[in-house]
């Protein structure tokens, strides 16, 4: 796998970011629990700050984006997933959220052990971590939502 590959799974990463926000934004708008409304509003926020984080390696150079390219672990083939509705249930809104970000975290956690680069790394960690709290928090709320009884 040579950089040009890994520019082109950030690119795919960058796409994902916008979709999960276009997303999370939309959803805002159906929802009418004001709780799930500042969620999916700071959760909207959290992935712009992600894509802009990831436009950042754009602007390096190709040969210094800090990967291994002697090892080939189809990081790409993890990165297809179909497009996000809004037309939703709002659990299964919530279900498709914890994939988007099951999917994330794993993304993020694969380019991290790609990374020869210390600082790109730990990036990379970060972003996994938090993608993993995004995924534990929605998994709260979908529980709390679709057994009620269990409250």
């Amino acid at each position: 796998m040579d950089a040009e590959e890994y520019r082109s799974i950030i690119l795919n990463a960058i796409d994902r970011e916008i979709e999960a926000y276009t997303f999370y934004r939309t959803v805002r708008e159906k929802v009418t629990d004001e709780n799930l409304k500042d969620l999916f509003n700071e959760l909207a926020g959290e992935e712009s700050i992600h894509r802009k984080t990831l436009e950042g390696f754009l602007l390096k150079e190709p040969s210094k984006l800090g990967f291994d390219t002697k090892r080939d672990y189809k990081v790409a083939d993890v990165l297809e997933s179909p497009p996000l509705s809004a037309d939703l249930k709002p659990l299964d809104g919530l279900v498709i959220a914890i994939r988007k970000e099951l999917d994330a975290m794993q993304m993020y956690t694969q380019l991290a052990g790609l990374s020869d680069d210390p600082e790109q790394k730990e990036l990379f960690q970060s972003l996994a971590s938090m993608e993993r709290g995004h995924k534990a928090r929605l998994e709260d709320i979908y529980t709390n939502m679709a057994f009620p009884e269990a409250w």
